[in-house]
């Protein structure tokens, strides 16, 4: 073959492969390789990302939930702030891929809450998309948490345990004890010179329970409910008074000094017990003396605080009463009758009135919170006593229960929402 016809040859071949359509299929999937292979391979950078910012915000949720979790709440905003941070980068140490670069947190404490907020930002290197120029990706999150901050509250509980607190707790009870006393009395008087066989002793070989009894049980029960109550260790004190454990000597009496130890709170209520006397009609039986026990409460109150911190508690007296005084030589809203004691022939001016409001106000205006539990006063017909004195500002212009004067002044004597009132049908405990 001559060499014209040998270049016609390969000239002819060129221009059919030139002509041929189906060749720029393997052209143009030569061109559109690369950015398919890019894209895919940033795609899988991006998964590989995003698997690790999973990894950190799971981690920013455990620090927010580290520094508001119960066991949290006892330290301070800043301690927790610092805490959220370490266990942050604790925790991310162990990242598989990715590199931390920054971490923020802020905690803070008000109106008895706290906030927590983390923040990361972080780096996670490519793999495909380095082919691109680009070696990292960035990521961040933040994530937050609240919570209520335990309040610190110091409780004081003063306990009426006067002779009126041996009525029967219940009208059954009043009832027993009506029954099985010749005068018809339903206190259950603690009188030492005929004890074991006073009223006192009565109403136990009876089984009849009195407002003290139910008093005391209500006083440990407390204690328990305190104690599963309380969200921090320390949360909560408490102190407990009464009125003296014989009228001889009535004055505020210290049961339990103030302290968190919530079991040995409740072993010291065991030793409530309702006050004696020596014989009967005892300086005129007047042994609740509102006007004395209540400025001796105040002096045993320190200055309250907001109760955001176990340094700053708020104060709270819980009063249980039956809201009755019988007190001699006091200032007396009520009409007074003349006493006398029938051995040592002491003279009385005796005032029975409802408990005086402005002795709680006293309290208040410290800011101290009183919780009031009124154990109503049962009405006691077959009491001459009673029906004289008592009867009156127990029903009177006022009306029945809840709406005694008795009841008004116990009412008032509360901080808003903080009275309740413990009919027979209910329990002190509940109350």
């Amino acid at each position: 073959m001559s060499a014209s016809a040998v270049v016609r040859r390969h000239l002819g071949t060129a221009t059919s492969f030139l002509k041929e359509p189906r060749g720029n299929v393997a052209i143009t999937f030569a061109i559109a390789a690369f950015p398919i292979i890019l894209a895919v391979g940033a795609a899988v950078d991006y998964s590989a990302a995003n698997r690790s910012k999973a990894v950190l915000d799971a981690i920013a949720d455990a620090a927010v939930l580290s520094v508001t979790n119960q066991a949290a709440m006892s330290v301070s905003a800043a301690t927790a702030q610092t805490n959220a941070v370490t266990y942050f980068n604790a925790q991310a140490a162990s990242l598989k891929r990715g590199t931390v670069s920054t971490v923020t947190a802020k905690v803070t404490d008000a109106n008895n809450s706290r906030s927590a907020v983390v923040s990361y930002t972080a780096t996670v290197p490519t793999t495909f998309s380095a082919i691109a120029g680009i070696q990292n990706l960035n990521i961040g999150g933040t994530s937050s948490a609240a919570s209520a901050v335990p309040t610190y509250i110091d409780f004081y509980l003063l306990l009426d345990n006067t002779p009126s607190m041996g009525v029967g707790a219940t009208p059954a009870d009043v009832a027993k004890m009506v029954a099985n006393t010749s005068d018809q009395c339903a206190f259950a008087c603690h009188q030492l010179d005929v004890a074991p066989n006073d009223y006192y002793g009565l109403a136990k070989s009876l089984g009849v329970t009195t407002r003290i009894d139910v008093v005391r049980s209500a006083t440990q029960q407390l204690m328990d409910t305190a104690t599963v109550t309380q969200t921090a260790t320390g949360q909560f004190r408490t102190a407990i008074y009464t009125f003296g454990s014989s009228a001889t000597n009535a004055n505020l009496t210290k049961i339990f000094s103030l302290s968190s130890s919530l079991s040995a709170a409740k072993t010291a209520a065991a030793n409530i017990d309702l006050m004696t006397v020596p014989y009967q009609n005892y300086a005129s039986d007047t042994d609740t003396n509102f006007d004395k026990i209540f400025p001796a409460m105040n002096n045993e109150i320190a200055t309250p605080g907001d109760g955001t911190t176990s340094s700053t508690p708020q104060k709270v007296l819980f009063f249980v009463s039956d809201g009755v005084a019988d007190a001699a030589n006091i200032s007396c809203t009520k009409t007074t009758t003349a006493g006398q004691d029938p051995q040592t022939g002491t003279n009385y001016t005796r005032c029975q009135e409802p408990l005086t409001v402005s002795l709680c106000t006293a309290l208040k205006n410290r800011g101290i919170t009183i919780a009031v539990l009124y154990t109503t006063y049962l009405a006691l017909p077959t009491n001459g006593w009673y029906m004289s004195w008592v009867d009156p500002f127990n029903k009177g212009p006022y009306g029945p229960s809840p709406n005694s004067e008795i009841a008004q002044n116990m009412q008032a004597c509360a901080s808003t929402g903080f009275y309740f009132e413990v009919s027979p049908t209910d329990g002190i405990s509940q109350g």
